[in-house]
């Protein structure tokens, strides 16, 4: 069959379109990479100006949060902080 296979299901994949596939996916694994490594040079230097970068770590979480969940979880925070004598 060439370059064709026949899928199961009656699809026909194609080399080219399959290439075409991997290397887009392979474009945006290298974009991830360097976005990483770029907010690893933000944490660097936020660290380097004296921030704690778990702290802006847990902050970028919480942000990320709806807000009536994170209420409650503080709240559930305190209420258990406050049994332990804490």
């Amino acid at each position: 069959m060439d370059d064709l296979e026949q899928h199961p299901d009656n699809y026909r994949v194609t080399a080219d379109e399959l290439r075409q596939f991997i290397e887009r996916v392979e474009r945006l694994e290298a974009e991830k990479k360097e976005i990483a490594d770029q907010i690893k040079e933000v944490f660097a230097e936020a660290k380097a100006r004296g921030y704690a970068v778990p702290i802006m770590r847990k902050l970028l979480q919480m942000r990320k949060r709806d807000r009536d969940d994170l209420a409650e979880e503080e709240a559930l925070l305190e209420i258990y902080k406050e049994a332990l004598g804490m």
